[in-house]
């Protein structure tokens, strides 16, 4: 069973995310079924509120309603989380749960590793897809995790900021 394990979508009652999980995560240690499902996230992003005068840091789903399993698909990986108490059904057409691309996983910033790009802040690159195939960009900032530059390119005689995906670019030779 060469099977590779994939991220999943699993929609959830609002407000049971964290439940949902815990629930698996029980269930995962009860069977023994660390082998099918490696993973549950319930993604969060610090948020920061103003509130009189004072700045407060709090946690936010990024996406109410869902939690992300890393699983390999079995009838019985399947049939666990189907059946979790809050889970209301895996994401996808009818009742075929669909797995993640690499490019959504990573988009979501749960990339188990950020790829690495042998481009450096202040490089000159090639845009090799999208609008702007065949410019030149200056580099000025790299995100690992996102896989995005951003960068200048000349455009009608100014230098105009854009951002650009890992595989929109090329190192110049």
């Amino acid at each position: 069973m060469g099977e590779k394990a994939r991220w999943y979508v699993v929609h959830t009652y609002s407000g049971y995310e964290n439940k949902v999980k815990a629930n698996i995560e029980k269930t995962i240690d009860n069977r023994e079924l660390h082998d099918l499902i490696h993973d549950i996230q319930v993604p969060m992003e610090e948020e920061i509120e103003e509130k009189d005068g004072k700045k407060k840091v709090t946690l936010k789903k990024v996406f109410p309603g869902y939690v992300l399993i890393k699983m390999i698909m079995t009838d019985d990986s399947w049939y666990v989380v189907r059946n979790t108490r809050g889970v209301t059904g895996f994401v996808g057409p009818g009742s075929k749960p669909v797995p993640l691309t690499d490019e959504e996983v990573y988009s979501m910033g749960i990339a188990e590793n950020p790829i690495s790009i042998d481009i450096e802040i202040g490089e000159s690159v090639k845009v090799i897809a999208g609008p702007l195939e065949n410019q030149i960009a200056l580099v000025q900032e790299i995100n690992t995790e996102k896989r995005r530059i951003k960068g200048l390119v000349d455009m009608f005689g100014r230098e105009t900021p854009v951002e650009l995906d890992f595989n929109q670019v090329q190192k110049l030779d």
